[in-house]
């Protein structure tokens, strides 16, 4: 294709990546600088000047990494992170990892070393572009800044379409600083021949998909992250009316299909709902819709789904039959595929029929009601379901980050979210993601309400980003569901590691988080029982600033239910008995064969006896 060119003119390589990033549509970037990325600076210094591009400046790399990507996930657009050489792009990994992970489009520019300093062990030298070779989609050095255009353009186009992920782009020293005759590339004339994703489904696979559709009596949609990533929701929920198929989504697709719709059974996997869980082991055909069977997913995969036929569509060919081999297989972009099998649908001429899959979906009613998702109330504390519960109700629309651990299930569980309006590291579970994640969500939606759901040890891995939040007045709330632990590592070592509560215990480190946002100049709250939190969550909503939220739950909490490693879905812990739904479980031993289990368990999931 002939590349759309304008006149030339003198720049440095520096100005050269500043014109092409605002050429593809780029207002906001985060970072931090150094000496190796110093005349990028430099130039973003002129362009900020003249409002053509704002630079958050975070109080760390990672911090800067997590906000890109809170951009990117809450707007669909890639985010834009700038990081120096040595230990700035080392900084980056976890960041880079964490939207290679989850699939997010993101383009990363890091400074190096000069030229002819490359390969010395010069000062602030690392090999970021070898470092990080296995998390990113594409990696590139730039060592002429003629090509400076070529590979901005080619980044953006390759960070954001087939499946999206992160690029690197490590630019020398002496690449930023060099003139040279510059010739811009437009956004959009940039085609790679060797880089040519599959987005449209065969048809004969499309008819066969169909055609296992109409024959199944118990199917199930599976719906994961690649529906979020290609805006399928409506063409989904169509389908999954049609042909009243129950509806189930990963911790990446939430927010792909309404949770209050009839046809939702919530998530699946190791915390999701028992419905959900039950569901996929018992159904005779399994329809994945750009999901990749992960193993927080599948549980015992050998037995996952494993009396079901499985369609899986998905633009990666690389994930199709990688965990399980499909009877279907469909390479192709999800919302292309599925407006496809609608079209197909019509012209076979697919009716809507009330009865279909009838009998189905009154047997997951009845595990809806005989398992449900419980909000504990206690006599002397707060429950954390209860405080995430409150924050739906009072902010039903807001985005919502998460750190990783037992709060990030809770909040799964229960908040019920809308499209990108629910931001969480899933595949890396990156501890210190959510505050970063909702700063930089803000940035992208100042006029929409932006909650991370923060655990005390989460929060303390990237604390120092309440400098951003303070310095550029971003009014992103932080809301800490405060229990003194490592709350899923003490979950995990009351099970199965005998209550040997190794190093899990926070208690004796813990900040006065109040104290804390004050110091930085931010709002600082705390609640300590029932009767504050309705109050408190209103107070945080009306503030116009950012505000950090200490909120003190039962220590001891558990989160339920539990599909323990090695286990299958069905052998989930913690399930409640729905004529005993305000018990508190208790850990307890089967009588036949020892196994550690919950006393609200109906029968022990090893040996099958009676509890």
């Amino acid at each position: 294709m002939q590349l759309q060119r304008v006149a030339v003119q003198r720049v440095t390589g520096a100005y050269a990546l500043m014109d092409s990033l605002k050429r593809h549509g780029v207002t906001d970037l985060f970072g931090y600088p150094g000496g190796a990325i110093l005349p990028i600076y430099d130039e973003l210094y002129r362009f900020e000047a003249r409002g053509e591009l704002r630079h958050i400046l975070a109080r760390h790399e990672q911090g800067a990494a997590h906000a890109a990507d809170g951009y990117a996930r809450a707007t669909g657009r890639v985010g834009v992170c700038f990081a120096t050489s040595g230990p700035g792009a080392t900084n980056l990994v976890t960041g880079i990892a964490t939207a290679h992970m989850d699939s997010i489009p993101m383009v990363f520019i890091t400074g190096q070393v000069p030229r002819p300093a490359i390969g010395t062990d010069a000062f602030q030298e690392t090999d970021i572009y070898g470092i990080t070779l296995p998390i990113v989609k594409h990696s590139y050095v730039v060592r002429d800044p003629r090509a400076m255009a070529q590979t901005i353009a080619e980044a953006f186009y390759i960070a954001s379409t087939g499946r999206p992920g992160p690029v690197l782009v490590d630019i020398p020293k002496d690449v930023g600083a060099e003139e040279f005759d510059y010739v811009p590339v437009e956004a959009g004339s940039v085609k790679l021949p060797g880089y040519r994703p599959t987005v449209k489904g065969h048809p004969n696979q499309i008819a066969n998909a169909l055609r296992l559709i109409r024959q199944s009596k118990q199917p199930l949609l599976y719906v994961g992250g690649g529906a979020i990533a290609s805006n399928a929701y409506a063409e989904i929920q169509q389908l999954a009316e049609l042909f009243n198929l129950p509806v189930t989504t990963t911790l990446m697709g939430l927010g792909a299909f309404d949770e209050h719709h009839p046809l939702s059974v919530g998530m699946l996997g190791m915390h999701g709902t028992a419905y959900a869980n039950f569901a996929v082991m018992e159904c005779d055909l399994l329809i994945a819709v750009g999901a990749r069977f992960d193993d927080r997913v599948t549980g015992k995969l050998d037995e996952f789904a494993s009396r079901a036929k499985v369609i899986h569509i998905d633009i990666d060919p690389a994930e199709v039959g990688k965990n399980r081999a499909p009877d279907v297989p469909i390479v192709g972009d999800v919302r292309n595929v599925v407006i496809d099998m609608l079209r197909r649908s019509k012209e076979d001429g697919d009716q809507f029929e009330s009865d279909r899959n009838r009998a189905w979906l009154n047997r997951i009613d009845r595990w809806r009601e005989d398992y449900p998702l419980v909000v504990p109330h206690y006599a002397d504390s707060l429950s954390p379901q209860e405080v995430i519960v409150e924050v739906a109700t009072q902010a039903p629309h807001a985005y919502y980050t998460t750190d990783v651990g037992q709060h990030q299930m809770w909040a799964a569980q229960f908040l019920k979210n809308s499209p990108r309006r629910w931001i969480s590291s899933a595949g890396l579970g990156t501890m210190g993601f959510g505050m970063p994640a909702a700063m930089g969500a803000k940035v992208a939606l100042p006029d929409e309400e932006v909650i991370c759901i923060s655990g005390d040890a989460s929060f303390q891995m990237n604390l120092q980003e309440l400098g951003t939040l303070a310095q550029y007045g971003i009014a992103a709330k932080t809301i800490i569901i405060n229990n003194g632990w490592q709350g899923m590592v003490r979950q995990w070592q009351e099970a199965f590691y005998d209550e040997r509560y190794s190093q899990s215990n926070m208690q004796g480190s813990m900040p006065d988080f109040v104290k804390l946002a004050e110091a930085f100049g931010i709002k600082g709250m705390i609640v300590r029982s029932r009767d504050e939190l309705k109050g408190a969550i209103s107070e945080l909503l009306a503030h116009p600033g950012p505000v950090l939220m200490d909120v003190r739950v039962k220590r001891d909490e558990n989160c339920y239910p539990m599909v323990p490693a090695g286990k299958n879905n069905a052998q989930m812990v913690g399930l409640p008995d729905h004529k005993h739904l305000e018990k508190t479980p208790q850990v307890v031993h089967c009588s036949s064969c020892g196994t550690k289990i919950l006393s609200t368990n109906r029968f022990c999931p090893e040996c099958g006896t009676k509890a």
